[in-house]
């Protein structure tokens, strides 16, 4: 029977890849329709704008705050020794399916153009009262792609329904990539250590950006956690005892809002400078020396000034692994405005952006220092080809796929792609 059902999944990624050239052909046919007003989004931002002066840098400089060791000890003394990312893999919690077999109107959050190569929807029943966020793989934390053995899609997620103390809740799958056909995920709720690691509480946020590198995985925060830039190690991975809705100590043992894992934060960033903007998105570019992370301001949804985006190098000393250098290496400016997600790799910047409500198609911008240029699809060349849910690019190096997620889909597609189907 297993072996049936692995030709069954041969099948059906054939049938997905016919299945997905489809639909944006669809997308794109649909995309024709958009009136000649729409296309305006498209007017050149112009060239990125560096800023230099001590004034616009200096507020970007991180404050780091360790979460203190025996405070880890006692949560890990209280909850049980910590188990690692391939013992969580190894206890999935459910399966996506193949973009064949999932519903057009989850299919109709895949971009336009450029299609997607590889996409996945998440079940109903374990994402209703949630909102995707951001991604990052094993891609970014190894070189190689791979987390020992294993590649991996961290997929994040927020609480948007439910109690007062559930809503604003975030949690991360932990997707066990090795399989193409069938991909396998499992929850793990992101808490803060609180009373001296006697208890801990849930992050209160939605997750916007996400990156791991290395051993680290680091995850934004909006406002209600004050902008805080959260550190997790995902060497400590601690295991939930009791199940049910309430978050953390509970009679009887430890609780995680449903999931059976949780990750203790470990460490945080802020701004501290007056006026510093908030970052938004962020992403991994392994094309610096060293290695380095991106990100983008967080704007209100009604703000139509610039964007400033800018550049942290993590840190090469081997006792800092995964953590960051305080100073910001580069800060620019962006005349677009509502970007939701941000890429860099060699020169260029990779900005997705909204230009509607989030049903609406979004714009893929790549953009440096010689100028800007959007994609491109349909007859009437609208640059209205990007999904307008997704709030995040996390490039695989190893394989050359851009890993995004919107509504319900986890999709990807070659960086290649994109570049190709800039309008000149």
């Amino acid at each position: 029977m297993g072996h049936r059902g692995r030709h069954r999944r041969r099948r059906r990624g054939r049938a997905l890849r016919a299945g997905l050239a489809g639909t944006a052909l669809a997308l794109t046919a649909a995309a024709t329709l958009i009136s000649a007003s729409q296309a305006t989004d498209a007017d050149d931002p112009g060239a990125l704008k560096p800023l230099t002066a001590a004034s616009e840098t200096a507020p970007l400089r991180l404050t780091e705050d360790s979460v203190p060791g025996d405070a880890l000890g006692r949560l890990t003394e209280g909850m049980g020794p910590p188990v690692g990312v391939g013992d969580v893999l190894a206890d999935p919690d459910g399966s996506l399916r193949d973009a064949a077999d999932c519903t057009d109107e989850e299919r109709r959050a895949l971009p336009v153009e450029p299609a997607a190569t590889r996409a996945y929807c998440w079940p109903g029943h374990e994402t209703d009262g949630w909102r995707a966020g951001a991604v990052t793989t094993s891609g970014d934390a190894d070189e190689d792609g791979r987390w020992g053995e294993n590649r991996v899609i961290l997929s994040g997620w927020s609480r948007t329904t439910g109690t007062a103390a559930e809503q604003g809740l975030a949690r991360v799958a932990f997707v066990n990539a090795g399989d193409a056909g069938e991909l396998r995920y499992t929850w793990a709720l992101l808490a803060v250590p609180v009373d001296g690691g006697r208890d801990y509480r849930g992050l209160g946020s939605t997750v916007s950006g996400m990156v791991w590198y290395q051993d680290k995985l680091l995850v934004t925060t909006g406002r209600g956690e004050g902008g805080a830039l959260y550190v997790y190690d995902l060497d400590r991975v601690q295991r939930a005892t009791v199940e049910g809705t309430s978050v953390g100590r509970v009679p009887g043992g430890w609780s995680a809002a449903g999931a059976r894992y949780v990750l203790p934060a470990v460490a945080s960033y802020r701004t501290t400078g007056a006026g510093a903007p908030l970052p938004g998105g962020i992403a991994l570019d392994r094309s610096t020396a060293p290695d380095s992370l991106v990100a983008h301001e967080a704007t209100p949804a009604d703000e139509d000034g610039p964007t400033r985006l800018w550049r942290y190098a993590f840190s090469t000393r081997p006792e800092r692994t995964g953590l960051l250098d305080a100073v910001p290496v580069a800060v620019y400016e962006t005349e677009l405005t509502h970007v939701r997600s941000v890429l860099s790799y060699r020169s260029g910047w990779y900005l997705g952006r909204m230009t509607g409500t989030p049903d609406e198609r979004g714009t893929l911008w790549r953009q440096d220092s010689d100028g800007a240029r959007p994609t491109r699809c349909g007859a009437d060349e609208t640059h209205r080809c990007w999904s307008g849910e997704a709030t995040s690019l996390s490039y695989w190096q190893e394989t050359g796929d851009v890993w995004s997620q919107s509504g319900r889909m986890l999709f990807a597609l070659p960086l290649a792609s994109v570049d190709r189907s800039l309008d000149d």
